[in-house]
């Protein structure tokens, strides 16, 4: 193959002395030549790999810390999603927003509040879209092939109002009825009148979160308001999963937290 193409990645995990904390590696910023341009490694699939002859443990006689490869291995493991727990005794893991996430949705916005809510380990993040429903304020979506899908919205609230200060709450954006009405429809996109079928106030650690059950489309909704910034929190079926896995898709919404 000629020059190893070892001698073409570059490596956000720096060679360092083992007495000083390991930097931490993601493999979307490890690059590797392809003719005239440069690929991230985590657009590569595994047959590509082992294809151009690279093996991640030939890494070790040019000093890569054991450390910085465990997280390259990690890294290319499916399944192995950032914030995602491993499953409890019954099957269930919890996510919770990394706080080095990016993420800002505005120049001059403060970092998104991690959120935590737990799903079963069939459930499985899937890439966001700009050209997705919400656009750029969705922040993450999940999905089961079996259950359902969910994903979350994060959006300023001084989109809706000026008034509304560096530390807001639910009840600073409206009553139950005010939120439903005026952010539903970037939810099921279209007009929400006559599908809100249950509403609901729960309380947890001091922050209030409303609680949606819409139907159809069938969604169960849950919004809350934290720093500068409303969260909605939306799960979703088809028929045929809501009235086998409604349960579990209840469990889901319920277990949406900021934290």
């Amino acid at each position: 193959m000629g020059t190893s193409l070892f001698t073409s990645y570059r490596f956000s995990c720096n060679f360092h002395h083992p007495k000083l904390p390991s930097p931490i590696l993601h493999p979307q910023s490890i690059s590797v030549a392809d003719g005239e341009n440069q690929r991230p490694l985590g657009d590569l699939n595994r047959r590509s790999i082992l294809a151009s002859g690279i093996s991640l443990l030939s890494t070790a006689p040019l000093g890569l810390h054991d450390h910085c490869l465990a997280a390259v291995k990690q890294g290319l493991l499916a399944g192995r999603i950032p914030g995602l727990s491993e499953p409890d005794e019954q099957g269930w893991r919890t996510y919770r927003r990394p706080d080095e996430k990016s993420g800002g949705h505005g120049v001059g916005w403060s970092p998104i509040i991690p959120y935590v809510f737990s799903v079963p380990q069939d459930w499985e993040e899937v890439p966001v879209s700009i050209a997705d429903l919400g656009g750029t304020e969705i922040d993450l979506r999940f999905g089961s092939s079996k259950e359902g899908r969910l994903f979350v919205i994060v959006a300023p609230v001084r989109r809706f109002s000026d008034v509304i200060g560096e530390d807001a709450t639910i009840e600073m954006v409206g009553p139950p009825e005010k939120v439903i009405n005026a952010f539903g429809p970037e939810v099921i996109g279209e007009n929400v009148e006559g599908k809100v079928i249950n509403m609901n106030v729960a309380e947890h650690s001091g922050r209030t979160y409303y609680q949606f059950e819409l139907e159809p489309p069938h969604v169960l909704i849950t919004a809350t308001a934290a720093g500068n910034r409303l969260y909605l929190f939306n799960v979703t079926a088809n028929g045929l999963q809501w009235k086998r896995h409604y349960g579990d898709l209840k469990r889901i919404a319920d277990s949406f937290r900021v934290v």
